[in-house]
């Protein structure tokens, strides 16, 4: 039997590795193919990964989404329900910055490698009049990284995609203090499979009903998708990329 591969993006909640070896279980043996799981540890191990050029399935961040569907033949068919991609602005909770207005050029921004929370970020920091090039940037390995250097002052801000911000420990969140969350609803991550896949119509079967049993229920709640998936078609998808195409404008 061929073996197809999966690859996941980096940038999901550590509490969710366990959970995405549960869904690709479940995928195969409902299914019945072969499927190679990829987990990356970083965007630049992604695009590494892709660019070798055999990966059929891609659970994609929607910024990478758009370069895959418009330049590599990829398309969109489901994304999960109800789990839109937000983000948060935070500073440590004993620093001078309480607020947005707070932030002066010049100040350092921590965050991991991920475009999409960097594109709303810089967002959410046009209301007080502050650009990507006021701000001086450092790239960590992780969030948790990033939470670690506000937290000891070396950076006075930091990024993070909200879904991980929220699975930190307590004690991480008790020395954090949120600016801002952003509330877009209409960007998510989506999954993604190569034109000319063959078994495009069982794998999307058995995605989309993998919320009508008791395993496949625990899987997407280690997930936190605990809805599911939903389809989607090209009219979507291109309402998405727009709406990315939007905030980079």
């Amino acid at each position: 039997m061929t073996t197809h591969n999966m690859l996941i993006a980096p940038d999901f909640s550590p509490e969710c590795f366990a959970g995405w070896h549960m869904f690709n279980t479940l995928i195969q043996k409902r299914a019945n193919l072969n499927m190679h799981l990829n987990i990356p540890d970083s965007q630049a191990e992604q695009q590494g990964i892709i660019n070798q050029g055999d990966i059929q399935v891609i659970y994609a961040n929607p910024f990478d989404a758009a370069t895959l569907i418009r330049e590599q033949g990829y398309r969109a068919v489901a994304r999960p329900i109800g789990k839109s991609d937000e983000m948060v602005i935070a500073a440590a909770a004993n620093s001078d910055i309480n607020s947005l207005e707070d932030i002066k050029a010049g100040a350092t921004v921590a965050m991991a490698d991920n475009r999409d929370v960097k594109l709303i970020g810089l967002r959410l920091l046009e209301a007080v009049d502050i650009a990507e090039a006021d701000l001086n940037w450092t790239v960590t390995e992780t969030y948790q990284a990033a939470a670690r250097q506000v937290i000891k002052g070396d950076a006075q801000v930091a990024f993070f995609m909200a879904e991980i911000f929220h699975s930190f420990s307590r004690l991480t969140k008790a020395q954090l203090s949120v600016l801002i969350e952003s509330d877009l609803a209409d960007i998510s991550h989506v999954l993604l499979i190569k034109d000319g896949f063959p078994d495009t119509d069982i794998l999307m079967d058995a995605i989309l009903n993998l919320h009508n049993d008791d395993d496949g229920k625990e899987a997407l709640a280690e997930l936190g998708m605990p809805q599911g998936f939903e389809a989607m078609d090209e009219e979507d998808a291109e309402f998405m990329i727009d709406l990315m195409q939007t905030l980079l404008d």
